[in-house]
């Protein structure tokens, strides 16, 4: 049984930082993904298994750096210049495709999820 779990989330203010932790349970495809209150989740970012290839949202691109240290079986998702409109629980997801996926139904493991909240 694969457990992901995620870590990291909590309260900053716009134009701050939060850097976001998931426990990984190999070297698997590893995304983030992000619903907000009343919305759809939606994609955020997907790193491959080295690390060597990386795809963002446009919503957050130049803003957040996903990132994954093997050694530690951990993915990282370091957000800068938060938004008001980044406030959403985040979630790690585990894909055992060998293309980057960027739709949840790429996906076979989940977490259970981190708020961050962004005040204006």
């Amino acid at each position: 049984q694969v457990q992901l779990k995620e870590s990291g989330g909590g309260w900053v203010q716009a134009g701050g930082s939060l850097r976001l932790s998931c426990e990984a349970s190999g070297r698997y495809n590893m995304g983030w993904f992000r619903q907000a209150p009343g919305k759809e989740r939606e994609f955020v970012a997907v790193i491959n298994w080295n690390g060597a290839d990386t795809s963002y949202a446009d919503s957050v691109k130049g803003r957040f750096i996903i990132s994954r240290d093997n050694a530690k079986h951990t993915v990282y998702l370091q957000m800068n210049s938060l938004k008001p409109e980044d406030t959403a629980v985040y979630y790690c997801a585990e894909s055992r495709s060998w293309a980057l996926r960027t739709a949840e139904s790429g996906y076979d493991y989940w977490g259970q999820g981190t708020q961050v909240t962004v005040s204006s």
